[in-house]
């Protein structure tokens, strides 16, 4: 264990982890600020501002900003109109999706395991289809991004990987963990293998996983999975030397996050250190940047700044965007997207996720025999756990609730998450979980057939009502059917029944796999938020995959008991849909 490590376990010197240590900041004046970005994106040339971020440079940066410094002095005030912008893009710029090679997974193959435990014919059938889509979502980047990567917003990584789909060309870091799990289900742990290596490479360059696999993002992360992914690896293969080569990487990602996404909270006399998503960066996002531009029209210049520095913590919390993070002028839990303030709020959902993570931590260092280090991971759980239990728990209502550090009281509104702790077995008395359950029951959020909103509140955004979430069913579920009561091991079947005939009848539907699913209609995807509904789907059919391995003996289509209904309006050709899927069309 390194020795500063050591130093940020020390309970005397817990406030010396809450110093910040930002990483640099992306410099390229294309793709993260400057004149090219800010007319092209104002211009609107693309339906979607991730496009432009995404094009390969056909000559390098100084080049193309030289041509277009000697274009702009033309024109008054420096402003090129769109038709020469277009052609200067055309001269100067390729199309998206030149950085990958095709790439099939050389571990593929027929009928994993897995199948067979799945009794519904209908729903294998159906598993096999899902199995089949690795396939279709394989990208390898091109050795010429390793090269010259002047001329990419691609950040290089040594090994293929299973992206999730749609306008998402490249890898992202939370979407990995189910995609992972499922991968290893269908037996590709090579596959499976070489993205955790991308993610550890990743932080041995950065000293934590980036957003995403572009420039754009290297200022924020996404929520911290690599432990539990290499936790999954190693369930799967018991490879020991994996798991002691992989070590050194997680705990300075860990370090990462105690040194710059840490607060100190102190309530009734007692010190608390929990995490909260914080980027530092207080410019629009380049793949969202008129968004962020018009949104904060009208703000003096430092509200501005703490708007796209909140917006970005936003992305960084995976929960991009909702209601969740909005504190009004009051410091109440609303308002509008202009209220985001994601850096002020402790997240109940984060701080269980590292509480596992350092519960899997001292696990690891305990396969690896190294029970002093173990000791001191135990430690900070039990640290953690004593917090969350302080700071976020509320016994009256059984749950967990998001912290408001401008108001110091909690926000009491339903999400999933603030179930978290029951999925990290993060708490500390067993009548906990059950209260949890009884929460969950009175929450209101049960009454929709086709999966647990993200929230109760339809503010327009995606990760509100009525859009379902993936990662946020499966969270759940695995959460309850760990408990002991049979209740709650029922409402885990229940749920994840709703689930998969959700997914099952949107495939019947359209062929397809979504990123998100509207919870009041059978089969309807979701919708909301800054660009469309995406296909794929990478962490969608992880989860399905795996609710299918769990319960594949219980579930079923009810294909019988279905009334067909009207086809919903989303008509999608099976051309266009393979052009989703392969990331080869960028609005």
């Amino acid at each position: 264990m390194h020795n500063f490590t050591v130093f940020c376990f020390s309970s005397a010197a817990l406030l010396a982890c809450v110093k910040s240590v930002f990483p640099p900041p992306c410099d390229s004046e294309i793709y993260c600020t400057g004149p090219i970005l800010h007319q092209v994106q104002e211009a609107k040339l693309f339906d979607d501002d991730k496009y432009f971020v995404d094009m390969k440079l056909r000559e390098t940066p100084d080049v193309v900003l030289s041509a277009f410094h000697n274009l702009s002095q033309g024109h008054p005030n420096m402003t090129v109109p769109p038709g020469e912008l277009q052609e200067f893009l055309t001269t100067y710029f390729e199309k998206p999706g030149t950085e990958f090679e095709s790439w099939t997974p050389p571990d593929w193959h027929d009928k994993p395991k897995f199948l067979g435990r799945i009794a519904d014919q209908e729903l294998r059938n159906w598993a096999e289809k899902i199995h089949q889509l690795w396939k279709s979502l394989g990208r390898k980047i091109r050795a010429s991004v390793k090269d010259h990567p002047e001329l990419y917003s691609q950040i290089y990584t040594p090994h293929p990987v299973v992206v999730p789909g749609g306008r998402f060309r490249e890898l992202y870091y939370w979407d990995s963990y189910w995609v992972i799990n499922g991968l290893l289900l269908s037996e590709m742990t090579d596959t499976a293998y070489g993205m955790i290596q991308n993610f550890l490479y990743l932080v041995n360059r950065y000293g934590f996983v980036p957003n995403g696999g572009r420039i754009y993002y290297e200022r924020r992360s996404q929520p911290p999975f690599l432990t539990l992914m290499v936790e999954s690896y190693y369930q799967a293969t018991k490879d020991k030397d994996f798991l002691r080569s992989a070590l050194p990487g997680l705990e300075q990602e860990y370090r990462f996050w105690m040194q710059n996404r840490s607060v100190a909270v102190k309530l009734n006399g007692a010190l608390h250190v929990l995490n909260r998503y914080h980027v530092q960066a207080g410019l629009p996002r380049p793949e969202s940047y008129t968004d962020d531009l018009e949104l904060a029209e009208g703000l003096t210049d430092e509200r501005k700044e703490q708007l796209w520095m909140d917006l970005k913590a936003g992305a960084e919390s995976g929960w991009d965007f909702t209601s969740r993070w909005y504190i009004d002028g009051d410091g109440h839990n609303n308002g509008t997207l202009r209220e985001t303030r994601t850096s002020q709020i402790l997240p109940a959902d984060l701080n269980a996720l590292l509480c596992l993570s350092e519960k899997t931590l001292a696990s690891f260092h305990r396969i690896l025999g190294d029970g002093d280090s173990a000791a001191l991971y135990d430690q900070a759980a039990a640290r953690r756990l004593q917090a969350i239990e302080s700071v976020l728990w509320d016994a009256e209502r059984g749950a967990w609730f998001d912290y408001n550090l401008v108001t110091h009281s909690k926000h009491f509104e339903f999400y999933p998450s603030n179930l978290a702790p029951v999925w990290a077995q993060c708490y500390s008395r067993p009548e906990m979980g059950e209260k949890a359950v009884q929460y969950l029951k009175r929450s209101g959020a049960l009454r929709f057939p086709n999966g647990v909103p993200t929230s109760l509140t339809d503010s327009g955004q995606q990760w509100d009502y009525p859009n379902a979430w993936p990662p946020l069913q499966h969270m759940l579920i695995s959460g309850l059917s760990k408990l002991p009561s049979e209740d709650a091991k029922q409402l885990a079947l229940d749920l994840a029944q709703r689930w998969i005939k959700t997914n099952w009848l949107a495939y019947t539907k359209y062929e397809a796999m979504f990123e998100k699913y509207d919870v009041n209609g059978d089969g309807k995807p979701g919708g909301g938020g800054e660009y469309e509904v995406q296909l794929g789907f990478g962490w969608t059919n992880g989860v399905a995959l795996q609710l299918l391995d769990q319960y594949g003996a219980t579930l079923t289509s009810g294909s019988r008991h279905l009334s067909s209904g009207p086809l919903l309006p989303l008509v999608i050709s099976a051309t266009l849909m393979l052009q989703w899927i392969r990331g080869d069309k960028g609005a």
